[in-house]
C-alpha cells in the first residue's frame, strides 16, 4: 500500500462486519482507476443530555445494548451539557435512539450517517487526501479534479405499465470511447449490419453479455434517461426471473436498492464505486426547466436534433423495428444513449454536480439535499463551538414566518422602468444582521454583550455566529467564478445560498427555528419599504416590488442612455443610504448591494383580471436586447405559460409588440380574429398539458385536459399517458389524435383572445367588441 493516495470521493458506503462496521470510500484518482479505501472500527456517534446518563445506562443494561457513555464539553442550544454515545454499529446506534424514545429520552444528530460524519468532521466535502502515518490514516481535504469514465445506458422493451415485465429486445451502452448493443433475436436466420450490434438466442446470454461489458468498461459514472425507475428496474426484474444475480458494482458487488420514505413509488439505487445520473434529476438539481422532460423535448430543444422515433406511438414503432428492421433498431438505441451524453455536455451537468459536490459534500447523485448541504458545512464548526445540533422536529414553537415581500402594483402602461434589484438578498442580510442558529442560541442564553436584535423574538450575536461567514465566503467564490466565467461553479454557489433561508425555515432542516426565518423575511419586508420611501424622496415613482426589486417609472421623456445613467445612479445612491443608516442605527456594516438591473422602454402592469387592482407577479416590458434590437420581455402571463395556446402566445406577443411600439395594433386584432374563424390558425388552437398523476385519480375536480386522457385511453385502454394534446370543440374535449368535430372557434375567441387583448386594451381605451363584431360570422 502506498504511503500516499488522493481522489474525489465517488461513492461511500457503510459495510456491516461481526459487531462492526467499516466505511469504504471509493476515490478516484486524477489518472486511473477507482479504488477503494477501507476505515475501519469506526464508531457511530450520538450525544445526549448529560443528566439522562444514569437512565440511558438503565436502558442499556435491560434491553443488553452495548455502547460506550462519554462526558464531552459540548452542550445543546438550551445551554444544557450533553454527553457522547458511542456505538460499534450505526444500526445499534439507530435501535438504542429507537428504545430511549420510548423512555422519553432524546438523542441528538444520531441520523448522521457515519460515512458523511467522518467526512464532514475533517471538512472533507469531495476531494481527498489520504495519508498513513505512524500505521494511522490521516485524511485532509484537497482538490481533485479527475476525468470521469461516463457510460450512458438505455433499454428497448415491447410496450412496458408500470407492474409488468415488457419483452427485453436491446441494450445499448455508449461512451465517448465505445458504443455496444446487445439485441436479442427471435429466429436463427433474423440478422443485423450495424457494426455496433451483436446478437443473442436469449435474453439470459443478452444480460450475461451486458455485465460482461460493464466489467469490461468499468465505468465510474452511468448516465441515462428515467435510468433508475426504468432501465436498470427492468433489467432488475429480469435479473431476478433469469435467477441471476445482478452484479454491476465493483468488486463484484450487487446493485442496492431501496426506495425513499417520501416518495414509496419511486425507486433509488446505490452501486458500490458506481454513480448513477439520471438526466430529469440532474436538470432539475441544477433548476433547468422545461415544459417537457421527455428526452426528446429535452433534445430538441438543447441539442437541435431529437429521438430517431418522434410522436405518440414509439411503443408500437419500435416493436416493428424489432420485428422488421433490427438496424434501425440498433441505431435508435444507441442514439438515445448518444442523446443523453451530448445533453449532459452541452449543459455541464456533471461540472455542475461535481462543483455542488466540493462545495456541499453532497454525492454527485443526491437529488435535492439542501438540509443535508447545510449539515455538511454547519456540524462541524458548530461542534468547534461547543454544541451539538437539534434533533429534526425538535422545535416546539408554531408560527410561520412571512414570505418575501410583495407591493401592491399601480396598473398601466408606462414608458421607461427601471428595475432595481438586491443582489442575493436573502444571504445578504443572513450577513449583515448577523443571522445565525449559533449565534441566536448565545444571545439568548445571556452570553453576548451587545446583541441584536432580530424579529419575533430573535436576538444575535455580533461577533459569534457561523452562517455569515460561510455565505461571505460562498460569495467571494461566486465572484471568482463569475470572473473565470465558470457558469457550473457559480450556479452551484447560488443554488446553494439561496438555499439557506428556505431551510431555516423548513420543518425537515434540524436548525428550523421560525424565529430565524422571520428575521430574514421581516427585514427583506422592512429594506424593500424603506428603498421605496428613499426612491420616492428622490422623485420618483416605485409602482412595483417583489421580494428583491423596485420598479421605478422615471415620468419623464429620456432616451435609453439617459434612462441607464439614472437606474445606475439610483443604485450607487440606494447603497450609500444604506451603508449610512445600517452603521448610524446598527453599527453594522452592509452586505446589502443593489444593482440596476433593466430598463424597460415600454411596460405594462395589468390589473388582476375582472378587476382594478394592479395584479402581482404578472407584467410585460420591451427592452433593447446586446443587438440593440427592441425585445419584449413576460413575466406570468399567458406567453410564458404552458397551459395556453399557441395562439394566445403569439397573439399577445404580436399585439405587445405592436401596442408598445405604436403600430396600427387594431387592424391586427380585426385581422387575426377574422384569420381564427376562417381556419387559418387551426394548427394553433392544440392544448397540449402533462398529467402529473394517473387518470384514474382524478376525482373530484376532472379539468378539461384529463377529460382528454380519459377519452384517448378509450382507445387505448392498456397504456398509461403522461402528456396530452387537445382541442376545444363544439361538442367539448377531443384528444388531437381522436377528433371528429368541428372546432368551437367562439370559444377560442372568448377564453384565448379575448382576455389577451381587454388586459391591454383597458389602457388604450379601445373596446374589443367594438374591433371584432364585424368579423365574426352571422350565425
Amino acid at each position: 500500500m502506498p504511503d500516499q493516495v488522493n481522489g474525489f470521493v465517488l461513492t461511500r458506503e457503510l459495510i456491516y462486519q461481526g459487531d462492526s462496521q467499516t466505511l469504504r470510500f471509493w476515490l478516484k484518482p486524477r489518472d486511473g482507476t477507482c479504488q477503494p479505501l477501507d476505515i475501519t472500527a469506526e464508531a457511530s456517534v450520538g450525544f445526549i443530555r448529560s443528566e439522562d446518563i444514569d437512565r440511558v445506562k438503565g436502558v442499556l443494561r435491560q434491553q443488553s445494548f452495548e455502547a460506550d457513555i462519554r462526558t464531552l464539553k459540548l452542550k445543546d442550544f438550551n445551554q444544557q451539557p450533553m454527553a457522547g454515545l458511542y456505538c460499534r454499529q450505526w444500526a445499534q446506534l439507530r435501535k438504542i435512539t429507537r428504545a430511549l424514545a420510548k423512555k422519553g429520552i432524546r438523542v441528538w444528530e444520531d441520523d448522521i450517517h457515519p460515512g458523511d460524519r467522518y467526512l464532514m468532521e475533517r471538512f472533507i466535502t469531495a476531494g481527498v487526501d489520504v495519508r498513513w502515518q505512524e500505521r494511522k490514516v490521516v485524511l485532509r481535504p484537497m482538490e481533485v479534479r479527475p476525468e470521469f469514465d461516463v457510460l450512458s445506458l438505455d433499454i428497448e422493451t415491447s410496450f412496458w405499465e408500470p407492474g409488468t415485465l415488457p419483452e427485453l429486445y436491446s441494450i445499448a451502452l455508449a461512451s465517448r470511447k465505445r458504443q455496444w448493443v446487445g439485441w436479442v433475436r427471435q429466429q436463427a436466420q433474423q440478422q443485423c449490419s450495424h457494426g455496433d450490434a451483436q446478437a443473442y438466442d436469449t435474453v439470459e446470454q443478452l444480460f450475461r453479455a451486458f455485465l460482461d461489458q460493464i466489467e469490461q468498461i468499468n465505468p465510474d459514472i452511468i448516465v441515462g434517461w428515467n435510468v433508475v425507475n426504468f432501465d436498470l428496474r427492468i433489467l432488475q426484474q429480469w435479473a431476478d426471473k433469469l435467477g441471476l444475480d445482478f452484479v454491476i458494482g465493483r468488486d463484484q458487488q450487487m446493485i442496492r436498492w431501496f426506495q425513499p420514505f417520501d416518495h414509496r413509488d419511486q425507486w433509488r439505487c446505490d452501486i458500490s464505486g458506481r454513480v448513477v445520473l439520471d438526466g430529469i434529476d440532474s436538470l432539475r438539481t441544477a433548476f433547468y426547466q422545461f415544459d417537457s422532460y421527455a428526452l426528446d423535448a429535452v433534445a430538441n430543444e438543447v441539442l437541435g436534433r431529437g429521438k430517431l422515433l418522434a410522436g405518440d406511438h414509439r411503443a408500437e414503432a419500435i416493436e416493428q423495428l424489432y420485428r422488421e428492421d433490427t438496424d434501425q433498431l440498433v441505431a435508435y438505441n444507441l442514439e438515445d444513449c448518444v442523446l443523453v451524453l451530448d445533453i449532459f455536455d452541452q449543459l455541464k451537468l456533471l461540472d455542475f454536480l461535481v462543483e455542488r459536490s466540493y462545495l456541499t459534500g453532497l454525492s454527485l447523485d443526491r437529488i435535492g439535499g439542501s438540509a443535508a448541504a447545510f449539515s455538511h458545512l454547519y456540524l462541524p464548526r458548530l461542534h468547534r463551538n461547543g454544541y451539538v445540533a437539534p434533533s429534526v422536529g425538535s422545535q416546539v414553537l408554531n408560527f410561520h414566518s412571512p414570505g418575501g415581500y410583495v407591493m401592491d402594483s399601480v396598473p398601466g402602461i408606462y414608458q421607461n422602468v427601471l428595475v432595481l434589484d438586491f443582489k442575493s438578498l436573502y444571504p445578504s442580510i443572513i450577513q449583515t444582521f448577523c443571522v445565525d442558529p449559533y449565534g441566536m442560541a448565545e444571545a439568548l442564553a445571556g452570553l453576548s454583550n451587545d446583541p441584536l436584535e432580530g424579529f419575533d423574538g430573535a436576538l444575535f450575536d455580533r461577533q459569534r455566529h457561523i452562517l455569515p461567514g460561510l455565505i461571505r465566503d460562498l460569495s467571494a467564490r461566486r465572484d471568482q467564478a463569475k470572473l473565470q466565467k465558470n457558469q457550473p461553479l457559480s450556479q452551484a454557489i447560488k443554488i446553494i445560498m439561496n438555499s439557506f433561508y428556505g431551510i431555516l425555515g423548513s420543518h425537515l432542516c434540524r436548525f428550523y427555528d421560525p424565529r430565524l426565518s422571520s428575521s430574514i423575511t421581516k427585514r427583506g419586508h422592512q429594506i424593500l419599504q424603506q428603498s421605496k420611501q428613499w426612491i420616492e424622496q428622490m422623485g420618483y415613482q416605485v409602482i412595483y416590488g417583489d421580494t428583491d426589486s423596485v420598479f421605478v417609472w422615471i415620468e419623464k421623456e429620456v432616451d435609453h442612455d439617459q434612462a441607464m445613467s439614472i437606474g445606475k445612479q439610483l443604485a450607487h445612491d440606494l447603497n450609500l443610504r444604506w451603508q449610512q443608516e445600517l452603521l448610524k442605527r446598527y453599527q453594522l456594516d452592509s452586505y446589502l448591494e443593489i444593482q440596476f438591473e433593466t430598463h424597460y422602454l415600454r411596460f405594462l402592469m395589468p390589473t388582476i383580471r375582472g378587476e382594478n387592482t394592479g395584479s402581482k407577479k404578472r407584467y410585460a416590458g420591451m427592452i433593447v436586447d446586446d443587438q440593440q434590437q427592441p425585445k419584449l420581455v413576460f413575466k406570468g402571463l399567458e406567453s410564458v405559460r404552458s397551459d395556453w395556446t399557441a395562439l394566445a402566445k403569439i397573439f399577445q406577443q404580436n399585439l405587445y409588440r405592436k401596442v408598445f411600439l405604436k403600430q396600427d395594433y387594431r387592424q391586427y386584432v380585426s385581422e387575426f380574429v377574422q384569420s381564427l374563424f376562417a381556419g387559418q390558425s387551426d394548427d394553433l388552437l392544440v392544448y397540449r398539458r402533462r398529467l402529473r398523476k394517473p387518470v384514474e385519480q382524478y376525482q373530484k375536480n376532472v379539468p378539461p385536459h384529463v377529460q382528454a386522457a380519459r377519452l384517448w385511453q378509450q382507445h387505448y385502454p392498456n397504456r398509461r399517458i403522461n402528456r396530452i394534446e387537445y382541442v376545444m370543440t363544439v361538442n367539448g374535449v377531443e384528444p388531437v389524435e381522436f377528433q371528429q368535430s368541428a372546432l368551437d372557434y367562439d370559444f377560442y375567441l372568448e377564453k384565448q383572445v379575448r382576455p389577451i387583448a381587454e388586459a391591454i386594451f383597458m389602457f388604450t381605451g379601445d373596446s374589443f367588441a367594438d374591433l371584432t363584431e364585424k368579423q365574426m360570422p352571422l350565425l
